[in-house]
């Protein structure tokens, strides 16, 4: 087996419901038999509660490395750099020693939709949505903080500080209370001026919270080395090595399936979806019901979010006892457009991009006794992709002849349906690349660049897999489902 050329990065990947971690080298191409997953678990509750204690998701994260690390061992390998990338918009709050004092509460977590609703009134959501880049919502942070007030105004007052997961374990693995968290992860709480990547300070005056209880800021070229004793005796090979401030993984996916330019967009399904470009230069206007995240001190990424996605498929799994996505695939493969009589609101988990109501859910219209069980899930996966072509009006207003979807993610890339209904429904290309690890592989990107190992996160685009082209006379359906859908919404919703 040929060694990899050097740097090698250790690159993790920490998601909503596994932690993955593997080692790239120097093209960001992965080093074979040194890729692992580890599945961690969050407590969701019907009020809404979305969270997890933070040592279960540390102890998911350092096994991921313990496994990668032994892999390496056994190759010779010597590794550069680590990078990281995180779920975004989670929250946790942490004593003077860096103990967690609360759980890990993420942007699922819909608890806080009445202090939602409250700022709302309060502030000028406009005003705010240009200076952060984020909605008022239950997955920002804002809303959160008046939540925690409200509710437990004790445990509020003993946090010494507040930080998002993948921060407390920079903080953890180098006993470090002046650690820093990156533009990037930062942006996704909602509290950060895009514009002068500093802690937003009228919200947070409005919010009664003290800059000094949040991380210092960084870029996320700026590492730091030097573990604690108890890491460093862990893991002796990473003592000396740079550890790079951890990025969100939204902007992770963007760089590694090569979607660095308006004209490739990143399509991601994975427990939840997203849509994204990412934009160099001077941080542009978002369009209302939009979000704008920063990536460095010159590129903004700008796209929308939905808490829908794989998640659904694996409810209607369970709960109408499907078999599984590759068996569901050839059957849906059979089925034409729209053809369930169904109209969908997929907001099992709630609502993000393009409402961002405090207050919806699943809604479905058209039930029947005829109606099956393969109805429900088609309907159900045709629902969410209208949702993103909702999304791609407002993200795409021109479009660029050249314009493709990358489209990532285990919901999606495992299903050549829905691969090619997303392609007419958006009415666009939708391309599958080659390397199936793209948001750990854009943290490797991330980290090369900065080592100097490479010019720029352009130079790395990967290799097209698979190719799916609109069928003109499938979309011509899919807009009257879309027309459906939105009266539905306005129904429920207003």
């Amino acid at each position: 087996m040929t060694d990899p050329v050097r740097p090698i990065v250790l690159a993790i990947d920490i998601g909503t419901s596994s932690v993955k971690a593997g080692l790239y080298d120097g093209a960001a191409s992965s080093v074979k038999s040194t890729h692992v997953s580890v599945s961690h678990e969050q407590i969701v509750e019907s009020d809404g509660t979305v969270e997890e204690p933070a040592e279960r998701i540390a102890s998911a994260v350092e096994s991921a490395i313990d496994q990668v690390l032994v892999a390496a061992r056994e190759r010779s390998l010597t590794i550069d750099a680590v990078a990281m990338d995180s779920m975004a918009s989670t929250i946790l709050g942490v004593n003077a020693d860096g103990t967690p004092i609360t759980p890990v509460y993420t942007y699922a977590d819909t608890r806080p939709a009445q202090d939602v609703d409250l700022l709302r009134s309060e502030l000028d959501e406009h005003e705010v949505h240009q200076r952060t880049g984020a909605m008022q919502h239950t997955s920002y942070v804002p809303g959160r903080i008046r939540w925690l007030k409200r509710t437990d105004e004790k445990t509020f007052d003993q946090v010494a500080k507040w930080l998002d997961v993948s921060t407390y374990l920079h903080w953890r693995w180098f006993n470090d209370p002046d650690v820093a968290a990156s533009y990037s992860i930062s942006s996704w709480s909602g509290l950060l001026n895009r514009h002068s990547l500093e802690w937003d300070q009228e919200l947070l005056a409005h919010l009664r919270l003290d800059p000094a209880q949040l991380p210092r800021l960084t870029s996320y070229s700026d590492p730091r080395t030097g573990l604690c004793p108890e890491f460093g005796k862990r893991w002796p090979e990473l003592v000396s090595v740079p550890f790079f401030p951890v990025v969100g993984d939204g902007a992770a996916v963007n760089v590694g399936t090569g979607c660095t330019s308006p004209s490739r967009v990143a399509l991601t399904v994975g427990t939840t979806s997203a849509m994204r470009v990412l934009i160099q230069g001077s941080s542009p206007e978002v369009p209302t019901g939009l979000w704008a995240y920063r990536l460095g001190t010159d590129a903004t990424l700008m796209g929308g979010a939905f808490s829908e996605g794989g998640l659904l498929v694996e409810w209607a799994q369970d709960t109408l006892r499907l078999p599984p996505l590759e068996q569901l695939d050839s059957a849906l493969m059979e089925r034409s457009a729209d053809s369930h009589g169904l109209t969908v609101l997929p907001f099992l988990a709630g609502e993000r991009a393009t409402g961002w109501s405090t207050q919806a859910t699943g809604v479905f219209e058209g039930l029947r006794t005829s109606t099956s069980a393969l109805d429900i899930v088609q309907a159900m996966m045709e629902a969410v992709s209208l949702r993103f072509a909702l999304v791609a009006e407002l993200l795409l207003p021109e479009r660029s002849e050249d314009m493709v979807f990358v489209a990532s993610g285990g919901g999606i890339r495992n299903s050549k349906w829905w691969l090619q209904t997303m392609a007419d429904a958006l009415d666009a290309p939708v391309v599958v690349n080659a390397e199936e690890q793209g948001t750990s592989r854009g943290a490797a990107i991330l980290a090369l660049e900065a080592l100097g190992a490479i010019e720029s996160i352009f130079d790395l685009r990967p290799e097209v897999a698979a190719t799916y082209r609109p069928r003109p006379e499938n979309g011509a359906i899919l807009r009257k489902a879309a027309a459906r859908q939105q009266g539905l919404y306005t129904r429920s919703l207003g």
